[in-house]
């Protein structure tokens, strides 16, 4: 065998060694790669976990969204119908303020009618009393009811006993009342005979009513032919011995109940249409 030289010996060395070296480096190189690789899975596993969870918290964010939505929609529809009703509410109010203030006008209007009635009630009642002064109180009598003048005439001081005449102081009476009344306008004259209840022994009336009825009807000629007041103010009637004044069973109470009244009333429209409104 051949002997192997020393330089032969060197270079196999060195190549040996490069060799080895080299073996060295690229397995460190690999292990620092590959310590490379796992980190980056990690890492990717990591960020895949964080996707996962944001995706999660993402839809877990979608479906509140979705929710608050519909719970806006609810509110929106809510305060709509909240806004309907309270426009609705604010019409009627006005509505009814409208009505209530139309109301308080129509009263405070009565009021003021009532008052004006009452004023021409009380002038007219001053002024039958002054024409009528010279009468008393057995003849006539003179008095405010229910707002009307009622002048009640005795059937001494206008008819003889059974009779319908109206003698010459009746009609002295009977012409002061009718200057009073030609001069006032809006009221309505209603004439009423009354008697007592003893029954009537005449072949000419029936009965007490009969009786009552002519004698209002003859006093309404006497001031509408002679004194010349408005006819489509008068009205006759005939009360009878059915609406007595004092007690049938004196003297003194059948007097009373003889009599005719003459009832003086304002007229009265202006009030019922105020009333009807």
């Amino acid at each position: 065998m051949k002997m192997i030289r020393k330089t032969d010996l060197v270079v196999w060395v060195t190549i040996l060694s490069c060799v080895f070296l080299s073996a060295c480096v690229s397995k460190k190189k690999y292990l620092e790669l590959d310590a490379t690789r796992m980190d980056c899975e990690q890492r990717e596993d990591i960020l895949k976990k964080n996707l996962s969870d944001m995706e999660a918290k993402n839809a877990e964010l979608e479906k509140n969204l979705n929710e608050l939505n519909a719970e806006l929609d609810i509110t929106k529809a809510q305060l709509d119908d909240t806004g309907m009703a309270q426009a609705k509410l604010d019409k009627d109010l006005k509505e009814k303020i409208a009505r209530i203030t139309e109301r308080e006008k129509t009263i405070k209007d009565l009021n003021e009618l009532i008052g004006k009635q009452k004023d021409i009630v009380n002038a007219l009642l001053s002024k039958i009393k002054n024409a009528l002064v010279k009468y008393d109180s057995s003849q006539l009598s003179i008095e405010i009811k229910n707002g009307k003048v009622y002048v009640a005439m005795s059937d001494k001081l206008l008819f003889k006993s059974g009779s319908t005449k109206v003698d010459v102081t009746g009609k002295e009476a009977l012409k002061q009342l009718a200057e009073v009344l030609s001069k006032q306008r809006d009221i309505d004259i209603l004439i009423e005979g009354h008697t007592d209840n003893v029954p009537i022994k005449s072949a000419v009336y029936k009965d007490n009513w009969d009786l009552s009825v002519s004698r209002a009807t003859e006093v309404v000629r006497i001031l509408s032919d002679e004194f010349k007041l408005d006819r489509t103010k008068l009205i006759p009637s005939g009360r009878g011995e059915y609406l007595p004044k004092a007690d049938n069973t004196t003297d003194e109470g059948r007097a009373k109940n003889r009599r005719t009244e003459i009832i003086l009333s304002p007229n009265l429209d202006e009030l019922y249409k105020l009333l009807n409104a």
